[in-house]
């Protein structure tokens, strides 16, 4: 079991770059982000429906492709899960359900327990998600299920619809068929979110072997699922795989960006607070009388300067920290002793006081 500090147990914040702040994760800041984002995912899927011939050929050209490589797992589980209703039942709540499920409680459970860990699993799915969002816009695709039956598939959805909450149209609720995307087949994100949540379950959730074992099935399971369902292609799931893996890439640089955009916000802020705007000093007349920027006064020779006052204040004595025009204590007597010492202290030196 990794050890946990105290950011993993929900106490922590990150450090911003270039400022002495630390960036608190608040969950009514990480609701309305996660909430836009689905919204913005929902939406998005809706606005790339593309034309219905052109999903099918996307369609059959990735049918094309798996017998050009010999791959062929729909068909025999699309035919297990149409004739066994024990296994095809469950699937299609499988399906349905965990996708929306599951996600979101490692994500709170990430917030809550790994808070360290959190954003950067959070960006991961964020960044991921947008891209899945491209492949649906330039690729749509028609799922096995929609497919001519001559090419031998069956659409359990449909098939067990009595069974659970969802219609003929993908896993929406029955009347709400309209309002979802059943060309959005490219890539699957139920195998990606669902890969994702493996991951993160492997990396953080300890070495118990219940932990491990669900981390390993979980997205092994969705894969067969969404091929045994006829809703994916092998294929699909696989570009679901890759475009984690092309948000998990994209995260680092991400987060940089990010912490670079907060950091200059948090100068900025900072400076309109305290009134002090960047480069106002140049040229601005300092404590001492002379303008920032200006050559430095250079003190009288064999005369002390106080150390940080670039020349500008004198110290008398040498060694005696006084400030300019302070006299040390029997400066008169020993100056009428001794008189001037001009071969020691140089041209330059103060007159003797008198």
């Amino acid at each position: 079991m990794p050890n946990r500090g105290p950011s993993d147990t929900g106490a922590g914040a990150e450090p911003v770059p270039g400022t002495g702040h630390r960036h608190r994760l608040r969950w009514w800041t990480e609701l309305p982000l996660l909430l836009l984002v689905y919204l913005a995912y929902s939406a998005g899927r809706l606005l790339a429906r593309g034309d219905v011939s052109t999903a099918v050929d996307h369609g059959l050209a990735i049918l094309r492709a798996e017998k050009a490589l010999w791959l062929n797992a729909e068909h025999p589980l699309n035919r297990l899960f149409t004739e066994h209703a024990w296994i095809g039942v469950p699937a299609d709540f499988w399906y349905a359900s965990l996708h929306y499920l599951v996600t979101p409680a490692v994500l709170i459970w990430m917030f809550r327990s790994r808070r360290v860990h959190y954003r950067a699993a959070r960006t991961w799915l964020l960044l991921s998600t947008f891209i899945g969002l491209i492949g649906f816009t330039l690729v749509p695709t028609c799922p096995p299920r929609l497919l001519d039956a001559t090419h031998g598939f069956v659409d359990t959805m449909a098939q067990y619809s009595a069974y659970g909450w969802w219609g003929t149209e993908a896993s929406a609720p029955r009347g709400l068929g309209g309002m979802t995307n059943q060309y959005a087949a490219m890539p699957s994100l139920h195998v990606g979110w669902a890969l994702w949540c493996g991951v993160v379950l492997w990396r953080h959730g300890g070495r118990g072997p219940l932990m491990r074992t669900a981390a390993v099935a979980y997205p092994l399971i969705t894969t067969v699922v969404v091929m045994g369902t006829a809703n994916h292609y092998f294929l699909d799931a696989v570009a679901g795989a890759a475009v984690m893996g092309a948000g998990l890439l994209l995260t680092a640089p991400g987060l940089r960006f990010v912490d670079r955009l907060r950091a200059r916000y948090a100068t900025a802020r900072a400076e309109a607070m305290t009134g002090v705007v960047p480069g106002a000093t140049a040229g601005a007349v300092t404590g001492h009388g002379r303008a920032a920027g200006a050559d430095p006064v250079r003190a009288p020779a064999g005369v002390a300067v106080r150390a940080g006052t670039g020349g500008s204040s004198p110290v008398v004595g040498g060694g005696c920290q006084t400030a300019a025009g302070e006299r040390i204590p029997r400066q008169r007597k020993q100056s009428a002793e001794h008189g001037p010492r001009s071969s020691e202290a140089g041209d330059g030196s103060p007159a003797p006081a008198r």
